[in-house]
């Protein structure tokens, strides 16, 4: 088969390489789409390798058809629309895949739209709803509005009947990001996040749940300002590694900091997250209350494309690789 490799100048080269061979609790997906992740920049770059036992190459959703399944497999049949949660392998024609990895194509929805949902909807799932016990009526701050995590992240939160406040670069870009149903989007250049939530506090809808990929000042600044009890749940850092914490407001107002990342996780544990999707998520893509937001479908030989995009932080919704059509 084919799968999409780094070569010694980190040029994404459609290459041969060997079939998957599937064990007795896997099935063998042909992949028709997969869907790109800002992780996939970091492990091109060597900064984010598969874990052990995953191929060598990106990918960490995917969504397609079973074309074989171990002896041990008793929840998936032959010909099954499934989409897949990763540890690395999805740029590729095919992989291996354990059975409780797996979740079923929500009735509706094309492949394309499926393999846009395993890590981004287990990531918002993950650290809104589990680490950060988000219930309707309570606010989330979920900045970076414009990526693909946000993109599903919002949509989400709103369809739990919580209240959204997100932060985007420009105007221009809030005005892309406004379908997607944010309550409050701040423009970070014009304005200070930690003002704005501050304001949010004293008018009586302080934060209770942040899902932060930026961290950096803001999130010391910001803190302070959150509802009693709140949840500021770490998922990246990529506006800085430091930040000044006031700890008096972390103690009186019982705060947690937490760190949190989908991809260390047990393989146990990631297939609850899956099953709490399933059963909590899916029927709102199917009755159309969540839908998938998709910026842009390309052909898997045309990664390096696909990279720059969001690379230039350029899409609203997901980037997706079509590997073959349905």
């Amino acid at each position: 088969m084919k799968a999409i490799l780094v070569d010694e100048n980190k040029n994404l080269v459609w290459s041969d390489v060997a079939d998957p061979v599937i064990k007795d609790d896997e099935v063998l997906v042909k992949i028709y789409a997969a869907a790109l992740n800002r992780a996939d920049l970091l492990q091109r770059q060597g900064r984010y390798p598969s874990p052990a036992g995953c191929p060598e190459w990106m990918g960490l959703e995917v969504a397609g058809k079973i074309v074989s399944i171990g002896k041990n497999v008793t929840d998936w049949k032959v010909e099954d629309r499934v989409c897949a949660l990763l540890g690395g392998g999805g740029y590729a024609e095919y992989v291996a895949v354990k059975q409780d990895m797996l979740m079923p194509v929500p009735t509706g929805l094309s492949l394309v739209e499926a393999a846009a949902l395993p890590e981004a909807y287990a990531t918002s799932y993950l650290n809104l709803f589990i680490e950060g016990h988000l219930e309707a009526g309570q606010t989330a701050f979920i900045p970076a509005g414009a990526s693909g995590l946000a993109s599903v992240a919002i949509p989400m939160a709103k369809a739990f009947g919580a209240r959204v406040i997100t932060s985007v670069l420009s105007d221009e870009i809030a005005e892309k990001i406004k379908p997607l149903g944010a309550d409050v989007i701040i423009n970070s250049a014009t304005q200070n996040v930690e003002e704005i939530l501050k304001a949010e506090e004293e008018r009586g809808t302080p934060v209770n749940v942040s899902m932060d990929c930026l961290s950096g000042e803001t999130l010391g600044k910001s803190l302070p300002y959150m509802a009693r009890g709140g949840y500021w749940i770490v998922i990246s850092t990529l506006a800085g590694i430091e930040t000044k914490l006031l700890l008096r407001p972390l103690l009186t107002k019982g705060l947690h900091l937490v760190g949190s990342m989908l991809r260390n996780r047990t393989p146990e544990f990631k297939a609850y997250i899956l099953s709490e999707l399933v059963k909590n998520v899916w029927p709102k893509l199917e009755d159309g209350t969540v839908k998938p937001s998709i910026y842009r479908v390309l052909p898997i030989t045309e990664a390096e494309a696909a990279h720059a995009i969001l690379e230039r932080g350029e899409n609203v919704g997901k980037v997706v690789l079509s590997v073959c059509n349905e």
